[in-house]
């Protein structure tokens, strides 16, 4: 074991002694480490400017991550609160209340009376001999009938029945083929010629023409 210590080049990785200043191998000064004590800085000696502002700085980051922790936490609690209302109200959403069930029986209520129909107005009766209308009075001869019709005015009106009257059934003759049309009749008693009322009625309407009978031509 050698006497004194050996130390290795920092540059060839050679081993030598202590005693030598330089290495044997590459000529490497060797570099001795120094016993002297560092010299403190001026922000760790008290009393001093740099040390008052280093404590200033101190306190000031020590506040700022006070309130950097109290924001984050009430930001959390905010966070939390939040979300457990919006919890409650989706439950509250979700709760479906059963239909109340009650013995009412709602009344039924009868259809209204619907109004009465008016009663349709006659304005006039047209009396036809085929397509002549007549307006006067007419002859019927014995040997020879006539089939009458008759129009109700306004020609609008349907569904009206018309009633034929004879004021003498034994000579003028009514046979009604139909509710607007008739077969009218002569029939000699001996007593022709003689003049009979012919009389339409038709719906509170009323017509009436002379219709002469005469014997056979």
């Amino acid at each position: 074991m050698p006497m004194f210590p050996e130390v290795k080049c920092r540059r060839c990785g050679e081993t030598f002694s202590s005693m030598r200043s330089r290495c044997p191998n590459c000529g490497t000064r060797r570099v001795t480490q120094s016993s002297r004590t560092p010299r403190p800085t001026p922000g760790t000696v008290q009393g001093t400017a740099a040390y008052e502002r280093a404590e200033t700085n101190t306190k000031w980051q020590i506040i700022f991550g006070l309130i950097l922790v109290a924001a984050v936490v009430l930001a959390v609690i905010v966070m939390v609160t939040t979300s457990l209302e919006g919890a409650d109200v989706k439950q509250q959403k979700t709760v479906i209340t059963p239909p109340v069930v009650t013995e009412y029986i709602p009344p039924i209520e009868e259809p209204p009376t619907p109004p009465p129909t008016p009663t349709p107005t006659v304005e006039g009766l047209r009396v036809m001999f085929f397509t002549t209308e007549i307006t006067t009075d007419f002859t019927i001869w014995v040997d020879d009938p006539i089939d009458l019709t008759v129009q109700v005015m306004p020609l609008t009106l349907q569904g009206l029945s018309v009633e034929w009257r004879s004021s003498n059934p034994d000579i003028l003759q009514i046979e009604q083929t139909d509710e607007y049309a008739v077969h009218v009749t002569c029939v000699d008693d001996g007593s022709l010629p003689k003049s009979c009322k012919l009389t339409l009625t038709c719906a509170g309407f009323e017509k009436e023409l002379t219709v002469y009978c005469r014997p056979a031509k």
